[in-house]
């Protein structure tokens, strides 16, 4: 397949797909030309990759996982591990953004919207802690 074939069926661009190359993350074999020939095994590679990084893992955590893929010796509990420690992450982002949606709620609530220049919003964002 060329790069056109597998960025289609795979459902990421080139230009990712040319990155996951460069970084070496996938090695399609390259004939006299020069031309990427990609393997049904890249594609797989590549599909994984894609749903990998749909649920949010790093570039590393991605190599990581691909080399536990690939490792037919591998236990279950290192795959878990670092599934545990994302989600952990992800658990921690959530709660960060619902604080963030807390507190903009609240100063969107106390904002007139009006002709007056007082903004609580704009006096919350100019605080200094311990004013």
């Amino acid at each position: 397949m060329n790069i056109g074939e597998v960025a289609e069926r795979s459902g990421l661009p080139a230009k990712t797909i040319r990155y996951y190359e460069e970084i070496g993350l996938v090695r399609p074999v390259r004939s006299a030309n020069g031309y990427r020939a990609f393997r049904m095994q890249d594609l797989h590679k590549l599909v994984f990759l894609g749903r990998a990084r749909a649920l949010g893992f790093s570039i590393e955590d991605c190599r990581t996982l691909l080399a536990l893929y690939e490792d037919e010796s591998r236990a279950s509990a290192q795959v878990k591990s670092l599934a545990e420690e994302h989600l952990a992450k992800i658990e921690d982002k959530i709660a960060q953004l619902r604080a963030m949606q807390d507190t903009l709620q609240t100063l969107v609530r106390a904002c007139h919207g009006d002709q007056r220049p007082d903004c609580p919003i704009l006096n919350d964002l100019a605080k200094i802690d311990g004013d």
